[in-house]
């Protein structure tokens, strides 16, 4: 019998494990119990869950026996979401977020509560990376990357406003997707800034992300910001095919002198590789987006956030962090003018994008400034997620390399808003071309 919980980022993934799974339903059955096993054991370092599954029960469907973790902002109806927060602690919400109810139909086993910083925001949780406990693994969605990267779980759900699905992808050595602006409903999901809040994908490999956004595209009524992305089908067997040789344009922005010099040589081993595998790679920034992006992006989610968290920071003095408190206070200083002039230039902005990427098809950026911090106390530096999330265009952090640490680092990868499926193509062939396998973490208390 083959081992399940073998993992590499090439086998022992989400689709990997379903052709497995096919015609052994005993196999699946033990594979659900060693993911509880391993959980156990490694949470005393590792903290990645708020709380963790009691039914492993099978269920039918083409996620069947797959254990997906859930962001502990995204509500579930038979365990606690305590959006990070002590507020919550004991809070079980009456019905699951659109995107578990959409799980649980299509077979997936809800494997727990992955730790959440406090509302999504900067206020970190206990999570430790699973690499080396002395560094963060970013956040927000800080136990998914782990619990993920771990091999606890082979898909987590995350959530995205500035760099929450990328940047923890990266810091932890696995594939992050964030999808399009509206491609996933997000009911059910607290909000920090609707304006830019995304929900995406934590797997080892391009085709189980692909999958999962396959099964999860869609729109709903409760949602008014859905944009629905052209639907798409991902074979079990293949996989998404990949863009053969893709024309790719390097975005650095003037901040990359702040890049740490390791990430800096990775990238450009990383496009040098592209290159002599055949892809057509460019260098052209976009000065609008470098100039205006991070002003604009925080704009936004202050103003939105102050709106919609200035009554719990007044009611709950004692139970909201600083960071919230100071969200809450720079959104009110800010003026309806101010707000809605940020809008308009995310809109502008927006409109440009498919200007932008004639004649290419998917930015090559970094997802970071390059290894995760060594601390618990700060997440990371979101700045070169911020414009992509801004713009809502599709984007993907896949692992590159190593740091001098020894510590993951990654690449990101954009593509045009709304053309999620071209993006996963070519990132398929940014994999296959890389061949860069980060392998499994030994976790352990330093």
């Amino acid at each position: 019998m083959n081992d399940p919980t073998s993992r590499s980022r090439s086998g022992g993934g989400v689709l990997e494990l379903l052709r497995r799974f096919k015609d052994d339903f005993a196999l699946a059955d033990s594979y659900a119990t060693s993911c509880l096993e391993k959980a156990k054991a490694a949470e005393p370092v590792l903290k990645a869950f708020e709380y963790l599954p009691r039914d492993l029960t099978r269920r039918p469907g083409p996620l069947s026996g797959i254990p997906v973790g859930i962001k502990d902002i995204i509500a579930t109806s038979d365990m606690p979401t305590t959006n990070g927060s002590p507020i919550y602690r004991d809070h079980i919400p009456a019905r699951d977020a659109w995107v578990v109810e959409r799980l649980r139909n299509l077979g997936a086993t809800i494997f727990g509560k992955t730790v959440s910083t406090e509302f999504a925001w900067r206020h970190p949780g206990p999570t430790t990376n699973p690499w080396s406990s002395k560094h963060t693994p970013g956040g927000s969605s800080s136990g998914s990357a782990a619990a993920v990267a771990a091999g606890i779980v082979p898909l987590a759900l995350g959530t995205q406003t500035l760099g929450s699905v990328i940047r923890p992808a990266a810091f932890n050595g696995v594939v992050g997707l964030k999808p399009s602006f509206g491609a996933i409903p997000r009911s059910g999901v607290h909000p920090l800034s609707p304006s830019l809040d995304h929900v995406g994908f934590f797997a080892r490999c391009v085709d189980d992300v692909a999958y999962a956004l396959s099964l999860l595209a869609a729109t709903s009524e409760l949602d008014p910001h859905g944009r629905p992305v052209p639907r798409f089908d991902v074979d079990v067997k293949e996989g998404v095919a990949p863009l053969e040789k893709p024309r790719l344009r390097i975005v650095r922005f003037q901040k990359w002198s702040r890049v740490e010099p390791d990430q800096q040589k990775m990238f450009e081993a990383a496009a040098a590789k592209l290159r002599d595998a055949g892809a057509v790679v460019e260098e052209r920034e976009w000065e609008e987006l470098d100039a205006t992006n991070w002003s604009t992006v925080n704009t936004i989610l202050s103003s939105e956030a102050a709106l919609i968290y200035s009554d719990l920071v007044e009611n709950y003095p004692d139970r909201t962090s600083d960071h919230l408190k100071s969200a809450v206070k720079a959104g009110k200083a800010l003026t309806a003018f101010d707000y809605l002039a940020a809008r308009s230039l995310q809109e502008k902005l927006r409109a440009a994008l498919t200007a932008e990427m004639s004649g290419v098809d998917a930015v090559l950026t970094v997802p970071a400034f390059g290894e995760a911090p060594e601390g618990l106390g700060s997440t990371g530096n979101a700045e070169y997620c911020a414009p992509w999330t801004l713009l809502g265009a599709p984007a993907l952090s896949l692992p590159a390399g190593f740091g001098k640490n020894g510590l993951p680092l990654g690449i990101q990868i954009v593509g045009s808003y709304r053309q999620d499926l071209r993006l996963l193509r070519v990132a398929k062939w940014i994999e296959g071309a890389l061949a860069f396998d980060p392998g499994m973490p030994k976790i352990a208390a330093g």
